[in-house]
């Protein structure tokens, strides 16, 4: 009777090393960096208890559909050199600080385009206030993409101020994304196609997504007919108006966007929709707004369906723009080797590196790894603050005294590499005003980490975010 389990027991072990030893030469053909696929390999290898499951959640990159549909747009889109893009670019002249950052309209094939007014909205309050007020303006369209949507009282504000346009007539598109939003009750999006709207979840795998926590949309787009956008870090849910301790005050930062550009913004919008439906949306060309402004802007939409790591790169090449003055924001502070060794060049070439962080967690590892890359950075003379009063959602970057990019791009694994993001980068000295008084409020509100606290710590409290730090391809 002991031999029968013993014998069950070594064949199981055997056939999951043996499903280890196939997964790990998966992981080591496909997983995007050495540091990813080593960790994998090793832990599939060696241990396939406990990596095997994670594996299939983490470890897939097979959305190949996507990524040639979306080559394919970008080829017959995105050239910089097509008359189309050149008589825009034309009419629409960039600043001439646009050069500093031509790699990365190089790289994403979307041109720097001048004729931008630009509105910097502060926190959850303004950002919606000024987006409803804008859906209710809509005319001919609306498109509403979030990473999360909550059925709680902003959730069901936007619900109603949907219905209400498509009740009048305007086509509205909503996409959220399936885990992000994993508890949105489908009776929300059941009220919303009742209603004339048209909405869907974002996967990247069209017919089965059950194993696929990779690769979300963390993009946040609104446009209202072609030429109103909206983009930044907020999502869809009460806490982001500060409603849920224990992270309130919660802050974040948006920004709209009216001019050229949007063009870019809504074409982000309809790849994702593309892909989702298989239907093209049909869309109206932006045209100048009725503020006027002359600010320049380039929407970067970055993600893994790209042949480079677009996001890490953006990052990158933002920083070595940097002369006087680099300001970030971020909720996260998991960097990968090539932004942070941007940042310590940055230091050296005597520019005014400062970073701020939230002093409350909402993911605990991610947190804790975000402490020891805090220090090191403090080590390297970054200037690493965290944000008191609440939680800090936000994604801003200040560049000298005339630049600015506003969006949903994390400091961290999954926005490097992992998700799909959207920021606005814009060349403006007004706006960059704007952006310097907000976050000198914010630093004023914030403690600065010393070079001395690392050394405070317990020691199993070192050793735990150590621990943290090896989770970093995955956070």
């Amino acid at each position: 009777m002991l031999h029968l389990p013993f014998a069950l027991i070594s064949t199981v072990v055997l056939l999951l090393h043996i499903a280890g030893v196939f997964a790990a030469a998966h992981a080591l053909m496909h997983t995007r960096t050495p540091q990813g696929a080593v960790a994998w390999v090793f832990g599939l290898v060696l241990l396939p208890y406990f990596t095997l499951l994670p594996y299939l959640f983490l470890g897939s990159k097979r959305f190949s559909g996507y990524v040639e549909m979306h080559h394919s747009r970008l080829a017959r889109l995105r050239k910089l050199d097509d008359p189309e893009q050149l008589a825009l670019a034309a009419r629409h002249p960039a600043d001439p600080g646009a050069q500093r950052f031509k790699a990365i309209s190089a790289m994403l094939g979307v041109p720097f385009l001048s004729g931008h007014h630009l509105r910097l909205l502060v926190n959850g309050a303004a950002a919606f206030d000024a987006i409803f007020a804008a859906i209710a303006s809509a005319e001919h369209y609306v498109l509403v993409q979030f990473f999360i949507i909550h059925d709680d009282e902003l959730g069901r504000r936007l619900q109603s101020a949907l219905l209400e346009r498509a009740a009048a007539g305007v086509r509205v598109y909503v996409l959220y994304d399936g885990v992000g939003s994993h508890d949105l009750p489908n009776s929300y999006s059941d009220i919303l196609r009742a209603g004339g709207v048209q909405v869907h979840p974002f996967a990247t795998r069209r017919w089965r997504n059950r194993f696929q926590l990779n690769f979300r949309n963390h993009r946040k787009i609104v446009v209202v007919d072609g030429w109103r956008g909206f983009v930044g870090g907020l999502n869809v849910g009460d806490e982001y108006l500060g409603r849920k301790p224990p992270l309130a005050p919660w802050r974040d930062t948006h920004m709209e966007l009216q001019g050229p550009a949007v063009a870019d913004l809504q074409l982000a919008f309809d790849e994702n929709w593309h892909w989702i439906t298989g239907d093209l949306l049909s869309l109206l060309s932006p045209h100048a707004s009725n503020k006027g402004g002359n600010a320049t802007s380039l929407i970067a939409a970055t993600g893994p369906a790209d042949a480079q790591e677009t996001c890490s790169l953006f990052f990158v090449e933002a920083i070595h723009a940097a002369q006087r003055r680099l300001w970030l924001t971020s909720p996260y502070l998991v960097p990968d080797s090539a932004v942070m060794a941007a940042l310590q060049l940055a230091v050296f070439r005597g520019v005014d590196v400062r970073i701020l962080i939230p002093s409350r967690p909402d993911h605990r590892t991610v947190y804790m790894a975000s402490t020891l890359y805090a220090h090191e950075s403090v080590r390297a003379g970054i200037r690493v603050f965290r944000y008191l009063p609440g939680f800090t959602h936000q994604k801003v970057m200040l560049i000298d005294d005339d630049t600015t990019a506003v969006g949903s791009m994390n400091l961290d694994n999954r926005s490097l590499r992992l998700n799909f993001e959207i920021s606005s980068l814009n060349i403006d000295p007004a706006f960059a005003a704007e952006v310097e008084a907000m976050l000198l409020a914010d630093f004023e509100q914030a403690h600065e980490i010393d070079s001395g606290e690392y050394a405070q710590f317990h020691y199993l409290y070192r050793v735990a975010i150590h621990v943290a730090r090896l989770m970093s391809p995955v956070l």
